[in-house]
């Protein structure tokens, strides 16, 4: 019984900590805590016991839970780690692309349909519209699309 107080136990506090460090470690160490202490929940009390037990650690887990994504965030401690406002911004300039089109480029690999091209001296993720272009071809910039740019073959 002790063992199985001490892995629920164990499970909420991997699972409270996994909010303040970076990855999934200590969640899922959290979770395997659960599932043990289920386990020898029904190896030491059947099925009966084994499901009691997994209904107390579901609940467990729903209260943990909810105090840590329900309340927590509207604590003053709480809103140092979440986020409140939305984030705006770009990871490539969209001028950046916009400035690019119309501008002549080489293929610095083969493109099938995609690969790496030099624009002005600069290295840029491709894509060709027109399919493969062999490495050393040149190109034409036609436009931008998610975060590479769209190219065709000079004719």
């Amino acid at each position: 019984m002790q063992t199985i107080l001490l892995l629920f136990v164990l499970g909420i506090v991997l699972l409270v900590l996994d909010l303040f460090t970076p990855g999934i470690i200590l969640a899922v160490g959290g979770v395997l805590a659960f599932l043990g202490a289920t386990k020898q929940a029904f190896d030491e009390f059947g099925v009966g016991g084994g499901l009691l037990a997994f209904a107390a650690g579901a609940a467990l887990l729903t209260i943990a839970l909810y105090v840590e994504y329900g309340l927590l965030p509207k604590t003053r401690f709480g809103r140092r780690f979440f986020l409140h406002t939305p984030e705006h911004g770009a990871s490539q300039a969209v001028t950046a692309a916009a400035a690019l089109t119309g501008k002549e480029c080489v293929a610095l690999t083969p493109l099938m349909p995609t690969g790496q091209v030099e624009v002005d001296g600069e290295r840029h993720e491709a894509r060709s519209l027109d399919g493969h272009a062999e490495k050393g071809a040149r190109l034409r910039v036609v436009g931008a699309q998610n975060f590479s740019l769209t190219v065709t073959k000079l004719p």
